[in-house]
């Protein structure tokens, strides 16, 4: 880096004629104005030109500060008269307001318009937007100030050598001390970095870096100088500082001193940065104002493809450009120079030279275990502790070489003087051009224009050339046999040194260099243009801003300003030359220095053409073109059998290119028309693939169409493809591509086309028009094939029922295929009795019982228990239903008797739970409360605590049985199930309910209502409400009792079975004959029947007024009552003969399989109904009620009752 004067100034004070102490210097944020503080007064500048623009007149003492606000509008002064002043950019004052003291320094927020002014006592913040000054008191004289970049936090550098840290409402957030003030600090502008980093430069001649939080993140660096100003450049990289050394010294961000940009008289009491440029404002105690340009001078090096070179000022990064692997050593100095030479690196220090070693380090996946390419690494092998003075310095395998004016000096890496060779004139160009280690050689270029060879190991250089001009640039070509220079003309001159002649002459060349890989190619730029060479070949041109440093194979190397480039130019035009030289062992040479896949299989094809097999399969290698390597094949064995046809041959090698007409005519010119064919085909050119078909008669025509039907799906054009596959009789294919597509005309029109051989064709036409909700297309199809089976299973799909069952007429084996389907449309409806009927005709009964049985299962879910009853006397009369249909016992018999037992049984459960649970959940019930205990009752013994089903609840039957029992009077009862519900867990609300119901029945009698106590009317014994046996029977006979499902009242039936010997059907005979014309004596106990008028009464005690005298003889089946040997009375001839034909009730399930209960009313004209269907009893005046309730229907079965 160097430093340059812009321009300078300085003030003198009229009063006293001396020059005033420039305090303050401050660029507008655009850079275009300087302001610098003189005195009492603020001058503006011109910051590019130097030229005085105004001087802004409004202090009343030495102005110390000043700053511009982000906008550039306006721009702030404070200074010892305690004012800080707003002006505008043209230097009209705007605003002012004062502190108690004298302002310090002052700084606008860099991203609001907030304005920090500091005193000696105190800081103030003002904004436009607040109008007002918000003071903050401090307990040491404010020495210096700064802002973050994002404006959240500020800086405040004391007297006391405290720094303290506020946020933006001026609320203290950190703070940390030195030994000595604070004169001046700054934060880093820069927004890239992790976090903000403030800047310390102290009074006790030290730079620190501190984080916002206030911790130190970098050691102190001595300054050796008392600092006054600190400003951070080029965008927070570097740091200049200035001070009473009078020196303005450069520091990178990590506090490393770098170099002296500017030496000044006095101290130096301010610098600044000119916004994003490299110029820096120096003012000075001595009253001067100095504008320095700074230039950044690109240290660098080159060896073949690696490039070294400086990176902020203390690294240097190596990298290669080809692979672009980068590799940063940290020296953590001042660069002043570098040299690279394959493995060997230099680097040249403040006071010493490191020589480093290149190290190939291969690293290894972690994951995988394979080894990755190498990486570069570099080792310190030797340092020389010597300050050198040189223009120019290079390296060798074992000696640094340093060059100053015209001497060359050689050391070796421990600083040892080897060996110096004087010249004549100064040098203006040394590079190492190589050779064995130890005997590399240097091509020197002299200002006088002679140009040399040295050997290391020699002292004496050679001359190679002596030119008219000084040399500007050198560079020997990979044989060493040209040598390319460059002079001060900018003049390229190409000599051949084994010759001693000139080759040719270049205009406009800047810098020159060889290709590493090709003898006969070089590049020169100049004037923005990169130039390649290649012997006797026209020049070829790019673009290109830089100057040429390097060139291998298709890269070339270019230095701009301080970046190096690398640029990958096509050897295209090139190759072009020596293809159209058919020179092709050359062009594979210049296609190998790097060219695209295209200029490959250019280069190949006309090698191919050529001929030339060899280099035509090195290029199709190259871009593993499988086509062409097979043809190479191909035809090398042809060629070896004696069996080449150029024709075939070169038609082969114009299809590859796309030269197809060509192609065509030497296929047939070479007797090979079927290739013709088959290339025409696959490029789908029908119209000349017909053309050709029809001109020779070996080719078929079909399969041509065949292959464009092919092709035309392939494109997606599958009208065509449709069209050209029926044309080619590809009936299957044509109507997928029509039916997928839905284009029914056509697919219809098809289908009329094809004859009813074609049933799969036509069949598959159906299926589309099915598919698609087309009946009567379908039914068409159908009807031509004669396919009854899909006809009916469409007409069944469509819904089309009297369709279906019109065609079932006329063909009666498909009946399975009709009802089924039919039931299930029936079942959905809701039409369970014609579905059930249905699936009986299709012979699935199991369907029916399925439907009903999910019906059941649903009701039961949502507690709709009489649904639930009507459902299971459904499954019970279905599983009768089978049962009706068998004429022998089996195991499959004896499971569905059982299924129709537990199914009969359950709907009769659930038929009355369902009072019960209307009288428990319901507010208001019509259900007498007589009936509603007798059901109770039933429930209560018929069920299995154990084996509950579905939705039944013991614990709501015991309490509605309790509850009914004390509104009856039954308090023996009702207490007896309160104490067993007391021994339950249940919820609390229930259980207090069932503790005060417990605590009132102890208020009644321990006794039970008589008039509802069960009685038998086989024994005539009373009966306890709870039989512990756990059925619904006597406790003493154990005949059941047979309740009316309505008031669940026990009638007096009494079962009784045949003697043996005596067929169901001469019962039945008997029992409807007409029977003795004698009153028959009902019992054989005291009980009494007798008739006046209208009225008929019943008594036990028989003292009635009449004579027992008068009694007819005494009833046999009375008699037979009385014994209890056997669970059910047996009747014989005479007693059947005896009974009155309406009080006997037959049980009759219709079926062979079953036998025939026989019940007997043994009070005689009791009003008992027996339901035929259901086959329950039920007392007469309840059913007839129901039945009218229920529109003329069983109120159990819903069976319409005549």
């Amino acid at each position: 880096m160097k430093s340059s004067l812009l321009w300078g100034d300085s003030y003198t004070d009229k009063t006293t004629g001396l020059q005033t102490a420039v305090y303050a210097v401050c660029f507008s944020p655009d850079g275009s104005l300087l302001l610098s503080a003189s005195h009492k007064h603020i001058l503006i500048y011109n910051a590019n030109t130097g030229e005085y623009i105004k001087q802004c007149r409004g202090h009343t003492d030495t102005v110390y500060c000043l700053s511009f606000s982000k906008d550039g509008k306006t721009f702030a002064s404070g200074g010892a008269d305690n004012n800080v002043i707003l002006w505008s950019n043209t230097g009209e004052g705007k605003l002012r307001y004062e502190h108690n003291d004298s302002i310090q320094c002052l700084e606008f927020n860099p991203v609001t318009n907030q304005l920090l002014s500091c005193s000696c006592s105190d800081f103030a913040l003002w904004s436009q937007e607040k109008k007002e000054v918000a003071k903050t008191k401090v307990t040491s004289k404010i020495l210096s100030c700064s802002w973050t970049s994002d404006g959240q936090h500020l800086a405040l550098g004391l007297f006391d050598g405290f720094v303290r840290i506020y946020n933006r409402d001026a609320v203290e957030v950190a703070n940390f001390s030195r030994t000595e003030p604070i004169w001046c600090l700054s934060f880093n502008p820069s927004r890239d970095e992790q976090y903000d980093i403030l800047a310390v430069a102290s009074w006790d001649q030290t730079l620190s870096f501190y984080h916002v939080s206030g911790k130190q993140i970098v050691k102190d660096q001595k300054l050796g100088f008392d600092p006054c100003s600190i400003a951070y450049f080029s965008n927070g990289e570097y740091l200049c500082v200035g001070g009473t050394s009078g020196e303005v010294s450069l520091w990178n961000k990590e506090g490393i001193q770098l170099m002296t940009i500017s030496k000044h008289k006095g101290w130096v009491w301010s610098v600044a940065q000119k916004p994003n440029q490299n110029f820096i404002a120096v003012g000075t105690n001595s009253g001067s104002v100095e504008i320095l340009k700074l230039d950044f001078i690109t240290v660098h090096s080159l060896y073949g493809s690696l490039y070294a070179f400086r990176d902020s000022m203390t690294d240097v990064i190596v990298q290669d450009l080809v692979s672009d692997k980068k590799i940063t050593i940290r020296c953590k100095d001042y660069v002043k120079k570098i040299a690279i030479y394959k493995d060997r690196l230099a680097i040249q220090l403040k006071n010493r030279i490191h020589i480093l070693e290149l190290l190939q380090v291969k690293t290894t996946d972690n994951e995988t275990g394979e080894e990755n390419d190498e990486d570069i690494q570099y080792r310190i092998t030797d340092k020389i502790f010597k300050d050198f003075d040189c223009n120019l310095m290079v390296i060798t395998y074992g000696s640094l070489i340093l060059c100053q004016d015209k001497e060359i000096q050689m050391y070796d890496f421990k600083g040892n003087l080897q060996r110096i060779w004087e010249l004549d004139t100064s040098i203006k160009y040394l590079k190492v051009i190589g050779g064995p280690p130890f005997k590399e050689s240097l091509l020197v270029g002299l200002a006088n224009g002679v140009v040399l060879k040295v050997f290391v190991d020699n002292p004496f250089p050679i001359q190679l050339l002596k030119h008219d001009y000084s040399i500007r640039c050198l560079d020997l070509n990979m044989t060493r046999r040209k040598l390319a220079l460059v002079d001060q003309n900018n003049d390229l001159i190409v000599y051949d040194l084994k010759e001693k002649k000139y080759i040719y002459q270049e205009k406009n060349a800047e810098g020159v260099a060889w290709n590493s890989e090709h003898e006969n190619m070089l590049c020169y730029s100049g004037n923005g243009v990169l130039n390649i060479k290649t012997e006797n070949f026209p020049v070829h041109q790019h673009k290109l801003q830089g100057l040429v440093v390097g060139f291998t194979g298709s890269k070339v190397f270019s230095l701009h300003l301080v970046s190096m480039s690398t640029i990958d130019i096509p050897q295209s035009a090139t190759l072009f030359r020596y293809v159209e030289k058919a020179d092709f062992q050359e062009a594979y040479k210049i296609a190998c220095l790097g060219v695209t896949e295209s200029d490959w299989r250019l280069l190949g094809i006309q090698a191919l053409l050529g001929v030339n097999l060899d280099i035509s399969r090195k290029c199709f290698n190259r871009i593993e073109d499988t086509k062409f390597i097979g043809l190479i094949d191909k035809y090398e064995k042809l060629i070896k059998q004696n069996n080449f046809n150029r024709d075939l041959f070169v038609a082969e090698i114009h299809a590859y290119q796309g030269r197809f007409e060509e192609a065509a005519k030497l296929f047939v010119k070479g007797n090979r028309a079927d290739l013709a064919m088959d290339m025409l085909c696959d490029l789908r050119r029908w119209k000349e693939a017909k053309e050709l078909a029809l001109a020779y008669d070996n080719i078929n025509l079909t399969d041509m169409i065949m292959r464009q039907a092919k092709f035309a799906e392939e494109d997606n054009d599958l009208k065509a493809a449709a069209e050209l596959y029926a044309a080619a009789g590809e009936y299957m294919r044509a109507i997928q591509i029509m039916g997928e597509n839905k284009w029914f005309d056509s697919l219809l029109e098809t289908c009329r086309s094809l004859s009813p051989s074609e049933s799969k064709a036509i069949s598959l036409c159906a299926e589309y028009f099915k598919k698609n909700k087309l009946h009567e297309q379908a039914k068409e199809a159908f009807l031509k094939i004669g396919d009854y089976s899909s006809l009916i299973k469409l007409s069944v799909d469509f819904g089309k029922w009297e369709e279906a069952f019109e065609i079932l007429d006329k063909h009666p084996e498909f009946s399975s295929e009709v009802y089924l389907p039919y039931a299930e449309h029936l079942a959905v409806e809701d039409k369970f009795d014609e579905a059930q009927e249905a699936f009986r005709k299709a012979n699935k009964p199991e369907k029916a019982l399925k439907i009903i049985e999910e019906l059941a299962k649903n009701a039961t879910e949502e507690c709709r228990n009489q649904d639930t009853s009507y459902y299971f006397w459904q499954l019970a009369n279905e599983v009768m239903q089978i049962i009706r249909k068998e004429t022998q016992v089996t195991e499959s018999v004896w499971k569905n008797i059982r299924k129709f037992d537990n199914y009969y049984r359950l709907s009769q459960i659930y038929f009355a739970f369902d009072m019960i649970h209307k009288f428990s959940e319901l507010p208001f019930n019509s259900v007498d409360n007589r009936h509603l205990f007798n059901a109770c009752i039933y429930l209560y013994n018929s069920l299995d605590v154990t084996n509950l089903p579905k939705g039944i609840s013991r614990l709501t039957i015991s309490i509605a049985l309790a509850k009914l029992g004390f509104a009856l009077e039954n308090y023996k009862l009702a207490r007896e199930v309160y104490q067993n519900l007391q021994h339950l867990r249940l919820p609390k609300h229930i259980a207090d309910e069932i503790d005060l119901s417990s605590i009132s029945i102890h208020s009644k009698p321990m006794r039970n209502n008589e008039e509802c106590i069960p009685i038998c009317f086989r024994c005539s014994a009373s009966n306890p409400f709870i039989n512990e046996k756990g059925s619904d029977c006597c406790v003493n006979c154990g005949h059941p009792f047979i309740r009316s499902p309505l008031s669940y009242h026990i009638l007096p039936l009494v079962e009784f079975e045949l003697e043996d010997g005596i067929e169901e059907e001469e019962a039945i005979k008997y029992i409807q004959q007409a029977p003795p014309s004698f009153s028959i004596l009902k019992r054989a106990d005291k009980w009494r029947e007798s008739k006046n008028d209208n009225v008929q009464s019943l008594r036990l005690d028989g003292n009635d007024g009449e004579d027992d005298s008068d009694l007819p003889i005494n009833d046999p089946f009375g008699k037979a009552l009385m014994n209890l040997d056997s669970k059910l009375v047996k009747v014989n001839r005479e007693m059947l003969k005896s009974f009155k034909r309406e009080d006997v009730f037959i049980v009759d399930w219709n079926n062979s399989i079953m036998k025939r209960r026989f019940y007997k009313c043994i009070i005689t004209n009791f009003p008992i109904v027996q339901c035929k269907t259901c086959n329950l009893f039920f007392h007469q005046d309840d059913y007839e009620f129901e039945v009218l309730k229920h529109n003329g229907k069983c109120p159990f079965c819903k069976t319409e009752q005549k």
